[in-house]
């Protein structure tokens, strides 16, 4: 008899675990996904255009804090979880949970769910949400361009939309961006991309996906989401690890896979941490994972302008949220410059000061949350509302291309600098070159 299963999920990681093991799967029947982390993903389904022969109804998608009455309802044999930047002591509350309604609790690995490439894979991983790894996964994409070769860049999931209209996005202009109707979560990933002049490919099936970027591609870059490991077998592994979070490379999942795994981590953000800190993760590093080779990295910054006065700083939503950040770059910048920064929960509405109440170690920032329409004109008003005379902001992309803002706004852009860069670089040539 096929084992009734529950898929945890994020709508991200737990799509690509029923792609490449549910969908044609004779042993298993996905009774529903469950959705966490991500607002306004409850009450849909994966739609039966991407679930396959055995799910022409397509599979229902339900709150994860329902998941005791749904292993209950759906008599369910097995729970997968399939999402990412949990601390080890939530992975094992949830276990528990699942445990307690009589299910298995179960995790997939690399070798279920990694696709193999015709083509060099260089993935790009982190120990937690916001390390860094984005902008060193663009430093890898201007390597592999003065080698000769096309990078194309393929980017963790998150398909937030109509699913069934994002089987494949590929992204090359700005204008793709508006196309496929992207929140400010996927464009703060694909814009500085598109930007530096990289192709980038996202979407639901990622099997189809790859296929697709190795028609024009030399070479693949996995640019990870969150702290989870590639859906790519990679020819070589990069981890960042954070210096300003120690000990997070050994408390977190999967990111402590993603440590373990790599042939190479970068320890981030070393110009603004404590050098115990650096010397703690490094150690931590050492003791998982004593070949990989380590090198140390910084984040460098600069406002375009000149703020003055008061200043409301937004920053990157995901790096605060389920990342945990208290502070981002923006702060640091404006903190730097010696603004006077006004506490943004102040002036919060709707769905922005929800996430306030939710993540409460959130002081004073505004987190860029955009997953939907109705929250992206939220994050607007609660800007506009602002008691201050300039914003400063701290995410990957400039947020006035998307809001009408009442107050000028100052975009602080930020780039990583590896330590013994050429080394680094050497390595990703040797892989890219000897394929």
């Amino acid at each position: 008899m096929k084992r009734r299963a529950i898929i945890m999920g994020a709508a991200g990681r737990d799509f690509h675990n029923f792609n490449v093991f549910f969908r044609n799967n004779k042993n298993y029947e996905v009774a529903a996904f469950t959705a966490a982390q991500i607002p306004d993903i409850t009450g849909r389904k994966y739609p039966a255009k991407l679930a396959g022969k055995f799910y022409k109804k397509g599979i229902p998608i339900f709150d994860e804090f329902k998941l005791t009455e749904l292993i209950k309802k759906f008599r369910v044999d097995e729970v997968f979880l399939c999402y990412s930047d949990l601390n080890y002591s939530d992975v094992m509350r949830k276990a528990a949970v699942v445990l307690a309604a009589g299910a298995s609790f179960s995790l997939l690995g690399p070798k279920e769910t990694m696709l193999k490439s015709k083509k060099p894979v260089i993935a790009v991983c982190a120990v937690r949400t916001g390390s860094g790894k984005s902008p060193l996964t663009r430093k890898v994409a201007e390597w592999v361009k003065s080698f000769g070769l096309k990078p194309v860049v393929i980017r963790h999931p998150m398909p937030y939309g109509r699913l069934e209209k994002q089987e494949v996005e590929r992204f090359e202009k700005f204008s793709d961006l508006k196309k496929f109707n992207t929140t400010i979560e996927e464009r703060e990933e694909y814009e500085p991309h598109i930007e530096q002049g990289t192709v980038v490919f996202a979407g639901v099936d990622y099997e189809k996906i790859l296929r697709a970027a190795e028609k024009e591609a030399d070479v693949i870059l996995w640019d990870g989401g969150n702290n989870d490991f590639p859906f790519y077998k990679p020819d070589l592994l990069i981890t960042v690890a954070d210096a300003l979070r120690p000990g997070h490379e050994i408390s977190y999942y999967p990111g402590e896979a993603c440590a373990r795994m790599a042939q190479v981590v970068v320890i981030n953000k070393i110009d603004s941490a404590k050098k115990e800190n650096i010397n703690a993760v490094r150690k931590n590093i050492f003791s998982i994972n004593p070949s990989a080779k380590i090198f140390l990295g910084k984040m460098p910054f600069k406002i375009n302008g000149n703020p003055k006065g008061k200043v409301l700083v937004v920053e990157d939503g995901p790096t605060l949220t389920h990342g945990g950040m208290p502070v981002g770059v923006g702060y640091k910048a404006a903190e730097a410059a010696g603004l006077e920064i006004v506490d943004g929960s102040k002036f919060a509405v709707g769905s922005i000061n929800e996430t306030y109440k939710k993540f409460p170690h959130i002081n004073k920032i505004v987190p860029s949350m955009g997953y939907f329409p109705k929250q992206l004109k939220e994050l607007e008003q609660t800007i506009n509302n602002s008691e201050c005379d300039s914003v400063i902001i701290g995410t990957p992309i400039d947020l006035e291309k998307l809001l009408k803002l009442n107050k000028p706004a100052f975009r602080v852009r930020y780039w990583i600098e590896i330590s013994e860069e050429k080394k680094l670089r050497e390595i990703v040539k040797k892989v890219c070159i000897k394929n």
